[in-house]
């Protein structure tokens, strides 16, 4: 398992305001005007935790025109949810399940090679 990486998705899950934007998409794709007015979160500040939560792949983009709509990825939770659980012993996961999980998700060849 890349410990670095999953560190640094750690660190993006760990932060209110984060948390906060995550649980805004829970009931699916909004614009960025509308997660705006429901967390009352100034533009600046919004877009840079929502490129975290992007270069995380913890957010799905879709541009249309002017506007950039955000949704959970889904894939990615289930990877997050799988890792809490393994560390909670409530399930344990091969090397090849995480591995099949992270493709599943979009990691591709190159994630494949980093796990041991």
């Amino acid at each position: 398992m890349d410990l670095d990486a999953t560190a640094e998705l750690l660190r993006a899950l760990a932060h209110g305001v984060r948390l906060e934007l995550m649980r805004t998409l829970v009931g699916g794709e909004r614009s960025v005007g509308e997660i705006e007015g429901i967390t009352k979160i100034a533009q600046p500040g919004l877009s840079q935790q929502l490129a975290i939560l992007r270069k995380a792949d913890l957010v799905l983009t879709r541009r249309e025109a002017k506007q950039v709509f955000y949704r959970l990825n889904q894939a990615r939770i289930a990877d997050v949810s799988a890792l809490l659980d393994a560390f909670a012993g409530t399930v344990a996961l091969s090397h090849a399940e995480i591995a099949a999980a992270r493709l599943r998700s979009g990691g591709g060849a190159a994630v494949f090679a980093r796990m041991e």
